[in-house]
């Protein structure tokens, strides 16, 4: 029997695939710090599973590819994702002859409040995914039927292996015609800036959506990088000026991008910050409205951007309405424990995406 996702009902019917590392998170309750802690809290996420997970939740048939341990653990992840109505039958269970370490990536999370920041502490070298043999692995049937795939710069920075099987299903998916989005999400504790930005630009010729403009090179003249990346010097919150001029960079180099969308922070502290966002679509850069709130947990918040941009472009709604509700996405998922957006009402987003907070009767 084919699994079905029962929300799907009377949906746009494209498929989603995404492809990455989904991880056991542990997390120190009550804001406490590890070195305090006497328990954890246990839950799973990982970039691209919360953004399969988050699609799901809204009625997106997602699919998730992954390779965890054949073992208690691997196997809880893929029950947690397929709770929330992931597909994971392309998940392949490692046997230790397949993945020797035999492991399930671990982080663990020390939550912020007030001035303190938030802290997460990787333990995921030598996990499954980074020791499996990908060649063994058909990318054509993988991508079968798809509609949409999302990578992001975490996988590939997992391990050369990682690293050659992303620029494959890159490649692949372009001959087939996916829509392909990808997200660099530079993690440092994986790779330095130089390799992310070298590998990272290799991707871009395949991408249609792409968020974020990190990390990249977009040299102001290819034959000679000493005069400069035409990002340099541009703030972390750039004015609407900077952020369109960044933009039409991109697109005059990579003209295959339909649409680059990136979402701008400021922290007024730990547990309060605004968001807003800029995204070129269609010839021209939009910047979204500026929400504040307050934060009860922070991981995730990009990739809810990111999922709630691929729904609103599934759904055809308009450019405004697209980026708004990518950050009401991102916010309303501040408001969640877990890596994921787990919110499976769009009323909930669009009324936000409108500010307006009433009780709902």
């Amino acid at each position: 029997m084919q699994h079905r996702n029962p929300l799907t009902k009377g949906n746009t019917g494209k498929k989603f695939i995404t492809i990455g590392e989904v991880m056991l998170r542990l997390t120190p309750p009550n804001y406490e710090k590890i070195r305090m802690a006497t328990n954890f809290e246990a839950s799973y996420g990982g970039s691209e599973a919360n953004i399969a997970l988050a699609l799901a939740n809204l009625g997106v048939d997602s699919t998730f590819f992954s390779v965890v341990p054949g073992n208690s653990l691997g196997k809880s992840a893929v029950r947690w994702l397929r709770s929330n109505d992931v597909h994971c039958t392309p998940v392949i269970l490692s046997t230790p002859e397949q993945t020797p370490t035999h492991r399930l990536g671990t982080y663990y999370l020390e939550t912020g409040y007030g001035i303190r920041a938030s802290k997460v502490t990787y333990d995921r070298k030598h996990s499954a995914i980074t020791e499996f043999d990908f060649s063994t692995v058909n990318v054509e049937e993988l991508l079968a039927g798809y509609d949409w795939l999302h990578l992001s710069g975490i996988t590939p920075a997992l391990g050369p292996g990682c690293a050659a099987f992303i620029l494959e299903c890159l490649k692949v998916a372009k001959e087939k015609g996916l829509t392909v989005s990808f997200d660099g999400n530079f993690r440092s504790a994986l790779w330095t800036w130089d390799e992310a930005r070298d590998f990272c630009t290799q991707c871009l010729p395949y991408v249609d959506v792409l968020f974020g403009i990190e990390p990249y090179h977009l040299w102001r003249d290819e034959e000679d990088p000493s005069k400069g990346d035409y990002k340099d010097g541009v703030p972390l919150q750039p004015s609407y000026e900077q952020q369109d001029e960044i933009f039409q960079a991109f697109i005059a180099r990579y003209p295959n991008l339909k649409c680059i969308a990136r979402h701008v922070r400021y922290a007024h502290s730990g547990s309060e910050n605004s968001l807003k966002a800029f995204m070129w679509y269609e010839g021209h850069t939009f910047e979204s409205k500026l929400f504040t709130f307050n934060i009860l947990d922070r991981v995730g918040g990009g990739d809810a951007f990111a999922s709630g941009l691929i729904y609103a472009m599934m759904h055809d709604y308009k450019a405004m309405d697209m980026v708004n509700f990518a950050v009401a996405s991102s916010v309303i998922k501040h408001t969640i424990h877990g890596d994921a957006n787990i919110t499976d009402d769009v009323d909930t987003i669009r009324n936000l995406m409108n500010m307006n907070y009433d009780i709902k009767r």
